[in-house]
């Protein structure tokens, strides 16, 4: 894995002063050859010793190893791969606006795929199949959470999968209280920091289904309760830019569960061409 992906996959989960350096390593790739550990804890005001703890607590022996493996990731763009010499070359400044953008929804649904291992997916995927086979998938998500919960409904029901959908507090609470062993919860919140969703979640844990929490790549109350996590990395100063990067971000996660179920099962595949045809033939004028 490229250190600046494992940097940017990580940053969500370090504190303050490791984000601080974290963010200088991505913005100076290309000039951290000339930085000493001393020189980089000088320029932003920490310890060296903070620097040194920052490089191996994401797995390198030492600040030289970071700034090799950087100088190597630079060196493999300069010979060819444009996606990394955009990045780590010519910096932001060249980029035209709708090419940045491009680029950042790129790094960032690449860290969030690092961080959401393969067994995990396949799990999810396994108990909300498995939920759907006499079950049900419940789904919800406050505010602009609600818009990827209600999306991924759509598409679960197209796939012929129980749903049971809801952006209403109260009405979920009364909903839960049908659930049964086997069925699955996925509650989208993006800081995962949510009292009531919390408690919507332990409740459905106390009927016995599974919960499965969709937040930020972050330390949270959901996550910890949650029996598998769906987790998303996406960051950047500008918060207009961080919101759309966690969206991209977040809607490619999904989507690939969504692959995962079209072609896991034959039957489910010929329920969506069929639903696909009963919605086209309905909105026919």
């Amino acid at each position: 894995m490229s250190p600046l992906v494992k940097i940017r996959s990580e940053r969500d989960q370090m504190s303050a002063v490791e984000r601080r350096i974290a963010d200088f390593v991505l913005d100076n790739a290309q000039l951290l050859r000339d930085y000493s550990s001393q020189q980089l804890a000088n320029a932003l005001g920490i310890s060296q010793s903070s620097v040194v703890k920052f490089t191996q607590k994401l797995g390198f022996k030492g600040y030289p190893d970071l700034k090799y493996s950087v100088g190597e990731a630079i060196a493999r763009a300069d010979n060819g791969d444009e996606v990394e010499a955009a990045t780590q070359v010519r910096g932001e400044a060249a980029e035209s606006p709708a090419t940045g953008l491009w680029r950042r929804k790129s790094e960032a649904e690449e860290a969030t795929r690092l961080i959401n291992p393969p067994q995990t997916l396949a799990t999810v995927t396994k108990a909300m199949a498995k939920a759907g086979r006499g079950g049900k998938v419940f789904l919800i998500g406050l505010g602009e959470d609600d818009i990827h919960a209600r999306d991924f409904a759509y598409k679960l029901a197209l796939l012929g999968l129980p749903v049971v959908h809801n952006f209403d507090l109260a009405r979920m609470a009364a909903n839960v209280s049908s659930a049964d062993p086997g069925d699955i919860l996925l509650v989208f919140s993006e800081h995962g920091n949510h009292p009531a969703l919390c408690k919507v979640g332990r409740h459905f844990r106390e009927r016995r289904g599974m919960v499965v929490s969709v937040t930020r790549h972050s330390a949270n109350p959901l996550r910890a309760l949650a029996d598998a996590a769906l987790l998303v990395s996406a960051h950047d100063e500008r918060p207009y830019i961080q919101s759309l990067l966690y969206q991209s971000a977040l809607q490619h996660l999904l989507d690939v569960l969504f692959v995962q179920l079209c072609e896991g099962d034959d039957a489910r595949h010929a329920q969506l061409v069929a639903n696909l045809e009963r919605i086209e033939k309905v909105m026919e004028p």
